[in-house]
Protein backbone atom coordinates (compact mmCIF):
# COMPACT_ATOMS: atom_id res chain seq x y z
CA UNK A 1 0.00 0.00 0.00
CA UNK A 2 1.28 3.40 -0.92
CA UNK A 3 2.13 5.46 2.15
CA UNK A 4 0.37 8.81 2.58
CA UNK A 5 2.48 11.83 3.40
CA UNK A 6 1.97 13.63 6.71
CA UNK A 7 0.55 16.61 4.84
CA UNK A 8 -1.95 14.40 3.04
CA UNK A 9 -3.12 12.88 6.31
CA UNK A 10 -3.59 16.30 7.90
CA UNK A 11 -5.40 17.51 4.80
CA UNK A 12 -7.79 14.57 4.95
CA UNK A 13 -8.51 15.22 8.61
CA UNK A 14 -9.26 18.87 7.97
CA UNK A 15 -11.51 18.14 5.03
CA UNK A 16 -13.53 15.76 7.20
CA UNK A 17 -14.45 18.59 9.58
CA UNK A 18 -14.08 21.75 7.46
CA UNK A 19 -16.40 24.00 9.47
CA UNK A 20 -14.76 23.25 12.82
CA UNK A 21 -11.25 23.49 11.42
CA UNK A 22 -11.69 26.96 9.94
CA UNK A 23 -10.25 30.00 11.66
CA UNK A 24 -12.95 32.42 12.90
CA UNK A 25 -12.45 34.94 10.07
CA UNK A 26 -12.61 32.22 7.42
CA UNK A 27 -15.71 30.68 8.99
CA UNK A 28 -17.75 33.90 9.23
CA UNK A 29 -16.62 35.58 6.01
CA UNK A 30 -19.53 35.81 3.57
CA UNK A 31 -21.99 34.12 5.94
CA UNK A 32 -25.18 35.17 7.73
CA UNK A 33 -25.45 34.80 11.50
CA UNK A 34 -28.73 34.65 13.40
CA UNK A 35 -29.64 36.10 16.76
CA UNK A 36 -32.61 34.12 18.06
CA UNK A 37 -34.98 35.69 20.59
CA UNK A 38 -38.00 34.11 22.22
CA UNK A 39 -40.27 37.14 21.98
CA UNK A 40 -42.08 39.08 19.23
CA UNK A 41 -40.83 42.45 17.96
CA UNK A 42 -41.44 45.50 20.08
CA UNK A 43 -39.83 44.74 23.45
CA UNK A 44 -36.42 45.10 25.02
CA UNK A 45 -35.24 41.68 23.79
CA UNK A 46 -35.90 42.79 20.23
CA UNK A 47 -34.42 46.27 20.76
CA UNK A 48 -31.09 44.94 22.02
CA UNK A 49 -30.92 42.09 19.51
CA UNK A 50 -31.37 44.49 16.60
CA UNK A 51 -28.71 46.80 17.98
CA UNK A 52 -26.34 43.83 18.10
CA UNK A 53 -27.27 42.82 14.55
CA UNK A 54 -26.44 46.31 13.36
CA UNK A 55 -23.25 47.04 15.28
CA UNK A 56 -21.59 43.79 16.33
CA UNK A 57 -20.80 42.47 12.85
CA UNK A 58 -18.10 45.10 12.31
CA UNK A 59 -16.14 43.63 15.23
CA UNK A 60 -16.52 39.93 14.35
CA UNK A 61 -13.70 38.42 12.25
CA UNK A 62 -14.92 37.98 8.68
CA UNK A 63 -17.69 40.60 9.15
CA UNK A 64 -20.74 38.34 8.72
CA UNK A 65 -24.21 39.64 8.03
CA UNK A 66 -26.45 39.32 11.12
CA UNK A 67 -30.22 38.92 11.21
CA UNK A 68 -32.70 38.66 14.10
CA UNK A 69 -34.99 35.63 14.31
CA UNK A 70 -38.12 35.99 16.47
CA UNK A 71 -39.40 32.67 17.90
CA UNK A 72 -42.07 33.76 20.39
CA UNK A 73 -43.82 31.34 22.70
CA UNK A 74 -44.05 30.55 26.41
CA UNK A 75 -42.21 33.65 27.58
CA UNK A 76 -39.05 32.55 25.77
CA UNK A 77 -39.25 28.86 26.72
CA UNK A 78 -39.95 27.58 23.20
CA UNK A 79 -36.97 29.37 21.67
CA UNK A 80 -34.61 28.47 24.54
CA UNK A 81 -35.46 24.78 24.31
CA UNK A 82 -35.02 24.78 20.54
CA UNK A 83 -31.74 26.66 20.76
CA UNK A 84 -30.25 24.33 23.37
CA UNK A 85 -31.26 21.13 21.59
CA UNK A 86 -31.18 21.99 17.89
CA UNK A 87 -29.31 25.20 17.08
CA UNK A 88 -26.05 24.79 15.15
CA UNK A 89 -23.06 24.80 17.48
CA UNK A 90 -20.56 26.33 15.10
CA UNK A 91 -21.03 30.04 15.84
CA UNK A 92 -23.62 30.74 13.14
CA UNK A 93 -26.46 31.09 15.68
CA UNK A 94 -26.43 32.99 18.97
CA UNK A 95 -29.37 34.14 21.06
CA UNK A 96 -30.80 36.64 23.53
CA UNK A 97 -33.07 34.96 26.10
CA UNK A 98 -34.77 35.91 29.38
CA UNK A 99 -32.59 36.42 32.41
CA UNK A 100 -34.74 33.79 34.13
CA UNK A 101 -33.69 30.71 32.14
CA UNK A 102 -31.46 29.38 34.94
CA UNK A 103 -34.35 29.74 37.38
CA UNK A 104 -36.78 28.03 35.00
CA UNK A 105 -34.34 25.15 34.67
CA UNK A 106 -34.30 24.75 38.46
CA UNK A 107 -37.88 25.60 39.42
CA UNK A 108 -39.70 23.95 36.51
CA UNK A 109 -37.45 21.22 35.10
CA UNK A 110 -40.30 19.73 33.08
CA UNK A 111 -40.43 23.03 31.19
CA UNK A 112 -36.82 24.21 31.30
CA UNK A 113 -35.36 21.28 29.39
CA UNK A 114 -31.89 22.74 29.00
CA UNK A 115 -28.70 23.14 31.00
CA UNK A 116 -27.76 26.80 31.01
CA UNK A 117 -24.37 25.90 32.49
CA UNK A 118 -23.54 24.16 29.20
CA UNK A 119 -24.32 27.27 27.17
CA UNK A 120 -21.87 30.16 26.90
CA UNK A 121 -22.67 33.76 27.73
CA UNK A 122 -21.10 36.30 25.35
CA UNK A 123 -21.91 39.49 27.24
CA UNK A 124 -24.76 41.53 28.72
CA UNK A 125 -25.87 44.94 27.46
CA UNK A 126 -27.30 45.90 30.84
CA UNK A 127 -28.75 44.42 34.02
CA UNK A 128 -32.53 44.16 34.01
CA UNK A 129 -34.55 45.32 36.98
CA UNK A 130 -38.21 44.54 36.58
CA UNK A 131 -40.53 47.53 37.03
CA UNK A 132 -44.06 46.95 38.30
CA UNK A 133 -45.91 49.66 36.39
CA UNK A 134 -49.50 50.48 37.37
CA UNK A 135 -52.02 52.48 35.42
CA UNK A 136 -53.17 55.78 36.84
CA UNK A 137 -56.41 55.15 38.71
CA UNK A 138 -55.65 51.51 39.55
CA UNK A 139 -57.60 50.38 42.66
CA UNK A 140 -54.41 49.74 44.67
CA UNK A 141 -51.14 51.66 44.41
CA UNK A 142 -49.37 50.96 47.72
CA UNK A 143 -48.01 47.77 49.33
CA UNK A 144 -50.52 48.22 52.16
CA UNK A 145 -53.42 48.33 49.71
CA UNK A 146 -52.11 45.27 47.84
CA UNK A 147 -52.87 43.16 50.93
CA UNK A 148 -56.59 44.06 50.91
CA UNK A 149 -57.54 45.19 47.39
CA UNK A 150 -57.46 42.97 44.30
CA UNK A 151 -55.17 43.99 41.42
CA UNK A 152 -55.09 42.34 37.99
CA UNK A 153 -51.66 41.63 36.51
CA UNK A 154 -51.01 41.21 32.78
CA UNK A 155 -48.85 38.17 32.00
CA UNK A 156 -47.21 36.78 28.86
CA UNK A 157 -46.79 33.23 30.17
CA UNK A 158 -46.37 31.24 33.36
CA UNK A 159 -42.66 30.77 32.67
CA UNK A 160 -41.95 34.50 32.41
CA UNK A 161 -41.15 36.90 35.21
CA UNK A 162 -44.44 38.72 34.39
CA UNK A 163 -46.07 35.72 36.09
CA UNK A 164 -43.39 34.52 38.49
CA UNK A 165 -42.69 37.80 40.30
CA UNK A 166 -46.36 38.66 40.98
CA UNK A 167 -46.98 35.01 41.93
CA UNK A 168 -44.18 35.14 44.51
CA UNK A 169 -45.56 38.34 46.03
CA UNK A 170 -48.99 36.74 46.12
CA UNK A 171 -47.62 33.69 47.94
CA UNK A 172 -44.97 35.29 50.15
CA UNK A 173 -46.46 38.72 50.94
CA UNK A 174 -50.19 37.86 50.67
CA UNK A 175 -50.74 40.45 47.95
CA UNK A 176 -54.16 40.13 46.34
CA UNK A 177 -52.95 39.70 42.78
CA UNK A 178 -54.97 38.02 40.06
CA UNK A 179 -52.60 37.11 37.24
CA UNK A 180 -54.05 37.06 33.73
CA UNK A 181 -51.76 35.19 31.35
CA UNK A 182 -51.94 34.71 27.61
CA UNK A 183 -50.69 37.98 26.13
CA UNK A 184 -48.35 37.26 23.21
CA UNK A 185 -45.61 39.60 24.37
CA UNK A 186 -44.82 42.54 26.63
CA UNK A 187 -46.11 45.01 24.03
CA UNK A 188 -49.54 43.32 24.08
CA UNK A 189 -49.71 43.24 27.86
CA UNK A 190 -48.76 46.92 28.05
CA UNK A 191 -51.51 47.70 25.52
CA UNK A 192 -53.93 45.89 27.85
CA UNK A 193 -52.67 48.11 30.67
CA UNK A 194 -53.29 51.23 28.60
CA UNK A 195 -56.82 50.03 27.82
CA UNK A 196 -57.56 49.37 31.49
CA UNK A 197 -57.92 45.60 31.01
CA UNK A 198 -55.30 45.02 33.71
CA UNK A 199 -54.06 47.14 36.60
CA UNK A 200 -50.33 46.51 36.24
CA UNK A 201 -47.64 44.85 34.21
CA UNK A 202 -44.22 43.78 35.49
CA UNK A 203 -41.65 44.10 32.73
CA UNK A 204 -38.05 45.14 32.20
CA UNK A 205 -37.30 48.74 33.13
CA UNK A 206 -35.01 48.75 30.07
CA UNK A 207 -38.13 48.41 27.92
CA UNK A 208 -40.32 50.85 29.85
CA UNK A 209 -37.70 53.61 29.64
CA UNK A 210 -37.43 53.09 25.87
CA UNK A 211 -41.15 53.03 25.11
CA UNK A 212 -43.06 54.86 27.88
CA UNK A 213 -40.63 57.28 29.48
CA UNK A 214 -42.82 60.34 28.88
CA UNK A 215 -46.00 58.54 29.94
CA UNK A 216 -44.38 57.59 33.25
CA UNK A 217 -42.97 61.10 33.70
CA UNK A 218 -46.51 62.54 33.27
CA UNK A 219 -47.86 60.20 35.94
CA UNK A 220 -50.21 58.32 33.60
CA UNK A 221 -48.27 55.19 34.52
CA UNK A 222 -46.70 54.71 37.94
CA UNK A 223 -43.71 52.56 38.92
CA UNK A 224 -44.67 51.18 42.32
CA UNK A 225 -41.93 48.59 42.99
CA UNK A 226 -39.08 46.82 41.25
CA UNK A 227 -37.34 43.46 41.08
CA UNK A 228 -33.58 43.10 41.37
CA UNK A 229 -30.81 42.83 43.93
CA UNK A 230 -30.25 46.57 44.13
CA UNK A 231 -32.32 49.57 43.11
CA UNK A 232 -31.84 50.86 39.60
CA UNK A 233 -30.23 54.31 39.69
CA UNK A 234 -33.15 55.73 37.72
CA UNK A 235 -35.63 54.21 40.22
CA UNK A 236 -33.76 55.04 43.40
CA UNK A 237 -36.97 55.91 45.30
CA UNK A 238 -38.84 52.77 44.21
CA UNK A 239 -38.65 49.85 46.68
CA UNK A 240 -37.39 46.40 45.78
CA UNK A 241 -39.77 43.45 46.16
CA UNK A 242 -37.77 41.99 49.05
CA UNK A 243 -38.01 45.30 50.90
CA UNK A 244 -41.78 44.85 51.09
CA UNK A 245 -41.79 41.55 52.98
CA UNK A 246 -41.00 41.15 56.66
CA UNK A 247 -40.22 37.44 56.82
CA UNK A 248 -36.43 36.87 56.52
CA UNK A 249 -36.84 33.56 54.66
CA UNK A 250 -39.28 35.17 52.22
CA UNK A 251 -36.70 37.87 51.56
CA UNK A 252 -34.11 35.20 50.70
CA UNK A 253 -36.52 33.50 48.31
CA UNK A 254 -37.24 36.75 46.49
CA UNK A 255 -33.54 37.62 46.34
CA UNK A 256 -32.85 34.20 44.81
CA UNK A 257 -35.62 34.77 42.25
CA UNK A 258 -34.23 38.24 41.47
CA UNK A 259 -30.63 37.13 40.92
CA UNK A 260 -31.14 36.90 37.16
CA UNK A 261 -31.40 40.69 37.06
CA UNK A 262 -27.59 40.77 36.99
CA UNK A 263 -27.65 38.76 33.74
CA UNK A 264 -30.10 41.14 32.14
CA UNK A 265 -30.27 41.40 28.37
CA UNK A 266 -27.41 39.12 27.40
CA UNK A 267 -26.22 37.34 24.27
CA UNK A 268 -25.58 33.61 24.64
CA UNK A 269 -23.96 30.92 22.49
CA UNK A 270 -25.01 27.25 22.37
CA UNK A 271 -23.10 24.37 23.96
CA UNK A 272 -20.09 23.07 22.07
CA UNK A 273 -19.15 26.20 20.16
CA UNK A 274 -15.41 26.13 19.26
CA UNK A 275 -13.39 27.99 21.88
CA UNK A 276 -11.73 30.36 19.43
CA UNK A 277 -15.11 31.44 18.02
CA UNK A 278 -16.55 31.99 21.50
CA UNK A 279 -13.52 34.09 22.36
CA UNK A 280 -13.97 36.07 19.13
CA UNK A 281 -17.66 36.71 19.89
CA UNK A 282 -16.90 37.84 23.42
CA UNK A 283 -14.17 40.18 22.15
CA UNK A 284 -16.52 41.53 19.47
CA UNK A 285 -19.22 42.21 22.07
CA UNK A 286 -16.78 44.05 24.33
CA UNK A 287 -15.62 46.19 21.42
CA UNK A 288 -19.18 46.92 20.32
CA UNK A 289 -20.40 48.18 23.71
CA UNK A 290 -17.33 50.44 23.92
CA UNK A 291 -17.88 51.86 20.41
CA UNK A 292 -18.86 55.58 20.59
CA UNK A 293 -21.20 55.18 17.60
CA UNK A 294 -23.00 52.31 19.29
CA UNK A 295 -23.26 54.25 22.55
CA UNK A 296 -24.67 57.30 20.77
CA UNK A 297 -27.30 55.24 18.96
CA UNK A 298 -28.28 53.42 22.16
CA UNK A 299 -28.79 56.76 23.87
CA UNK A 300 -30.88 57.98 20.93
CA UNK A 301 -33.08 54.88 21.28
CA UNK A 302 -33.31 55.27 25.09
CA UNK A 303 -31.57 51.93 25.62
CA UNK A 304 -29.66 51.49 28.86
CA UNK A 305 -26.05 50.31 28.42
CA UNK A 306 -24.19 48.99 31.47
CA UNK A 307 -22.26 45.98 30.10
CA UNK A 308 -21.06 42.83 31.84
CA UNK A 309 -18.58 40.37 30.32
CA UNK A 310 -19.49 36.83 29.36
CA UNK A 311 -17.06 35.38 31.89
CA UNK A 312 -18.70 37.34 34.72
CA UNK A 313 -22.14 36.17 33.61
CA UNK A 314 -21.05 32.53 33.81
CA UNK A 315 -20.18 33.23 37.45
CA UNK A 316 -23.67 34.62 38.10
CA UNK A 317 -25.20 31.46 36.62
CA UNK A 318 -23.00 29.27 38.81
CA UNK A 319 -24.18 31.14 41.90
CA UNK A 320 -27.86 30.80 40.92
CA UNK A 321 -27.51 27.07 40.29
CA UNK A 322 -25.78 26.67 43.67
CA UNK A 323 -28.66 28.08 45.72
CA UNK A 324 -29.69 26.33 48.93
CA UNK A 325 -32.21 23.51 48.27
CA UNK A 326 -34.64 24.88 50.88
CA UNK A 327 -34.74 28.27 49.13
CA UNK A 328 -35.28 26.62 45.75
CA UNK A 329 -38.06 24.46 47.19
CA UNK A 330 -39.93 27.42 48.62
CA UNK A 331 -39.49 29.43 45.42
CA UNK A 332 -40.90 26.48 43.45
CA UNK A 333 -43.93 26.32 45.71
CA UNK A 334 -44.51 30.07 45.41
CA UNK A 335 -44.98 30.01 41.63
CA UNK A 336 -47.27 26.97 41.46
Amino acid sequence: MKKLSYAAIIGAMLSATPALAQAPADFWRGTTMRITIGHPPGGSYDFYARMAAEYMKAHIPGTPNIIVENRPGGGGVVATGFFYAQAPRDGSNIALFPETIAHTQMLEPAVGKWKVQEMNYIGSFAPVNTAFVFRKGAPALTPKDFMTVKSNAGCTGRNSQSYQYPAMLKALADFKFDIICGYKGSADSVLALERGEVDFVSSAWNSWRATHKETIARGDMIVVMQGGLKRNAELKDVPLMQELVANPEAKKVIEFASAGAAIGRALIAPPGIPADRLAALRAAFDKMVADPAFRAEAERRNLEIDPTSGVELQGVVTKILGAEPAIVERATAAIK
